[in-house]
């Protein structure tokens, strides 16, 4: 079994070096490469001897998400990109650009066993996690693309196809590279992390320190209607799991934003927009997500008018709340959607 050396921290590839019999030292520079320069080869590392070269293209190769397709949107310049790992799985992520510079949203798992009602990404279920390499890769791509036009990716939102408190271990990896002094140094402030409510993983996530934002994927201000459209709410209640987002905000001290993907004729009467503003209190922060809709749910977004009333009761009521632009609209920027459908032109149905 070959090694994941794209998935490594540092003190792991030092005493992987060492076990090969190299000097500890050339972990530093592998990092520097890999996660710095953002090297794709090992013969882009010039300080490394032409035997540690060959040897670790043979017994550590890199395997990068190759670049499948990038649609770029004619609207607001999203980019969509599709990535095809090395067993042949295809991900999703999206390049986003905003006032504040650039975001990407990259996918933690390729397929999803959450089943939401309302979203593509659990269509075909679970296939497996990603590696903490397989995350960085999906960012690294996209920052090359970036390069070129002399700007960088600021933001991270880890909000694409799957559950990241599911597979945890790869995320916290994922997100220590990603900040590390040798790689990118992207602020962990500048990281969002959305879940669909896995309690022990936001009692975990509480523990670990890390100022990344916590967004809760919400989507109904009563545990009845939640059951309705998002299985996990049978095993994490709701009562539970806002009571996990009070205590990572205790511990943290980053409070929690709490997503809402506006459904028409569920989720979106002034009746749930005041059950929702006594459900989170004053001061809480809503984004308000019309919904994208999926032909295999029949669930549509409201009107921007029924958007708009639901986000000035919240406003009245002291919350926070925005209403998130609709980004990539004309090239299917909702998470899943790509993946699915280029599966199933491609092959007839998604591999798994």
């Amino acid at each position: 079994m070959s090694l994941d050396v794209l998935s490594m921290e540092g003190e792991a590839l030092n005493a992987c070096l060492e076990e090969m019999g190299e000097k500890r030292f050339r972990g530093k520079q592998i990092i520097s490469w890999l996660h710095g320069a953002l090297a794709e080869d090992y013969d882009q590392m010039t300080n490394l001897s032409k035997a540690l070269r060959a040897r670790l293209s043979k017994e550590a190769p890199l395997m990068l998400p190759v670049k499948e397709r990038v649609f770029s949107s004619q609207i607001d310049e999203t980019q969509k990109y599709l990535f095809r790992l090395s067993d042949g799985q295809l991900v999703e992520s999206v390049l986003m650009k905003h006032s504040y510079g650039y975001s990407a949203c990259i996918s933690s798992q390729a397929g999803c066993a959450m089943g939401c009602r309302f979203c593509a990404s659990g269509i075909g279920g679970f296939v497996r996690d990603l590696t903490a390499g397989e995350m960085l890769g999906q960012v690294y791509a996209m920052q090359r693309d970036l390069f070129q036009r002399k700007e960088r990716v600021s933001h991270i939102v880890v909000m694409g196809t799957g559950e990241p408190l599911l597979n945890l271990d790869n995320l916290l990896a994922f997100i220590r590279i990603l900040s590390d002094e040798k790689g990118q140094r992207l602020s962990r402030r500048n990281m969002t992390v959305s879940t669909c409510g896995i309690v022990p993983g936001i009692e975990r996530l509480s523990q670990e320190g890390l100022p990344i934002t916590l967004a809760l994927s919400l989507h109904a201000a009563t545990q009845e209607k939640r059951k309705e459209i998002m299985p996990i709410a049978k095993k994490y209640p709701l009562e539970a799991v806002l009571a996990a987002c009070q205590t990572y905000f205790e511990r943290t001290g980053r409070r929690v934003t709490y997503e809402y993907a506006m459904m028409a004729g569920f989720n979106d009467s002034e009746k749930d927009a005041r059950r929702l503003a006594a459900l989170l209190g004053r001061g809480a922060h809503v984004n308000l997500i019309p919904l994208n809709a999926v032909k295999e749910h029949a669930l549509s977004a409201p009107s921007a008018f029924v958007l708009e009333r639901f986000a000035a009761i919240l406003r009245r009521e002291g919350v926070n709340a925005t209403i998130r632009r609709s980004l990539g609209a004309d090239i299917e920027g909702a998470c899943g959607q790509l993946r699915r459908k280029y599966a199933d032109d491609t092959y007839g149905t998604v591999r798994t």
